[in-house]
């Protein structure tokens, strides 16, 4: 388990009442005994130094041919690159099992993928599903990237170039799962990965239960842009009772970026979204908006609590897309990480590109926080680009302890707090500043 701190799963006696409002997650029903493909007898080897890739997608391969059926990795560590899952196979873990990634790229296929708002050439994850109607991967395993190669060759090249991308330096993913359906993810602890460790993209009908994701926060080597969840251009999305503490966003709601992102037509809208009972570490922001993205709309996030170094909601405002983020509802947060703050809603301008285009604008509609309370170090920032529409904010019973209270607070229309109290004293809307 990750040795970073975490206190004891939220419990509220609310749960009942949440759980009743949402799909509830059951892991994958279990197979007869004749439908296990265990990796050991398809030449896998446990100790984490001979390469199985060939040997677990072999499994794979036959329990699709055979109609279906569990791969199963058992207790010990196994060495692999990419594998991919096939129609009719689900993917278990059993507790004790390590599917530690390879430190060399060339054991991840470089194919066209999605990766950051567009498609090119670029390494694919550890465990890869593509176009499948269902996707079952659960167990009480691990799924380790072994990134901190890769890391240090980003960091090497970020001092060589500062304003090198997160391109530059190949990185694989920890699990993509691609243009899926019906797709059940539990239990699994995901770590160290060397880019991003869950990457959903156009996929549906998606329950995401019981994971912790973790990167390095502290020590000589971080984990760069290793989101704990990045869902992208999906719909009908439910993350619940996960902990994600990462070296960047926790849960990031990715789209297309460019001027004239919202004609493309390979990124449909993100909406649907419910997060709920879950517990954040440190990050970039418990929901982020931005980095990619085009219209959002249709997200709750209830009963959560942070516990480090990460931002109740970060909306990024890129000046070079047109972005539409509508109907966010963030409700029932506790605050115990001192470290974040409670708005980073700002312009965002790393590597954009208005490509002889005009500005687009943005437009925030219907942001909604109640029910906060807790310690925390800043209000933090609400304000767009020239242009922008920021509208409908409502915070309520919002109660807590801050180390600077200031909002640094642009440009809104219908801006309302009820209910809210900052260190004790009730807080008005503060005037706008330049």
């Amino acid at each position: 388990m990750n040795p970073l701190r975490f206190s004891p799963p939220l419990i509220l006696a609310a749960a009942v009442a949440f759980l009743a409002a949402g799909p509830v997650l059951a892991g994958p029903e279990p197979a007869p005994a004749a439908t296990h493909f265990l990796i050991t007898d398809f030449g896998a080897v446990a100790g984490g130094s001979i390469l199985n890739s060939s040997a677990i997608q072999k499994a794979i391969d036959q329990a699709s041919a055979a109609g279906g059926g569990v791969v199963e990795i058992p207790r010990g560590t196994f060495l692999s690159g990419s594998i991919f899952l096939k129609p009719g196979t689900e993917l278990t873990l059993d507790e004790g099992a390590v599917l530690l990634g390879s430190n060399k790229i060339e054991d991840y296929p470089k194919l066209p993928t999605r990766i950051e708002g567009h498609f090119e050439p670029w390494r694919m994850a550890l465990v890869n599903a593509q176009n499948l109607d269902r996707v079952r991967i659960a167990g009480k395993g691990r799924l380790d990237g072994n990134g901190i190669l890769f890391w240090a060759a980003f960091w090497q090249r970020r001092k060589e170039n500062p304003q090198c991308t997160n391109l530059e330096v190949e990185r694989p993913r920890l699990m993509f799962i691609d243009r899926c359906r019906d797709v059940r993810i539990s239990d699994l602890t995901l770590q160290n990965s060397g880019f991003w460790n869950l990457h959903l993209y156009r996929c549906r009908d998606v329950a995401i239960e019981g994971l912790g994701i973790f990167a390095p926060t502290t020590g000589p080597i971080l984990g760069p842009s290793t989101d704990g969840m990045d869902i992208d251009s999906c719909q009908d999305v439910t993350v619940r009772r996960c902990r994600i503490s990462v070296n960047d966003d926790n849960i990031a709601l990715k789209g297309s970026k460019g001027p004239l992102a919202d004609h493309d037509a390979d990124s449909p809208p993100v909406e649907n979204i419910l997060i709920e009972d879950c517990e954040f570490g440190d990050g970039n922001g418990m929901v982020t908006c931005g980095s990619e993205a085009t219209l959002i709309r249709h997200v709750t996030v209830r009963n959560c609590r942070i516990t480090g170094k990460t931002n109740l909601v970060c909306l990024k405002l890129r000046p070079d897309t047109p972005q539409d983020y509508e109907d966010i509802t963030i409700d029932g947060i506790r605050l115990s990480g001192g470290a974040g703050r409670l708005l980073q809603v700002a312009p965002w301008r790393q590597f954009f590109n208005l490509d002889g285009h005009a500005a687009p604008t943005q437009r925030i509609s219907h942001l909604t926080i109640r029910n906060v309370t807790g310690a925390f170090r800043s209000f933090g920032t609400l304000r767009g680009n020239p242009g922008d529409t920021l509208g409908d904010i409502t915070l309520e019973n919002v109660d807590v302890q801050l180390a600077e209270p200031r909002l640094a607070l642009g440009q809104t229309e219908n801006l309302v707090f009820k209910n809210v109290r900052v260190n004790g004293a009730p807080y008005p809307v503060p005037p706008a500043t330049p």
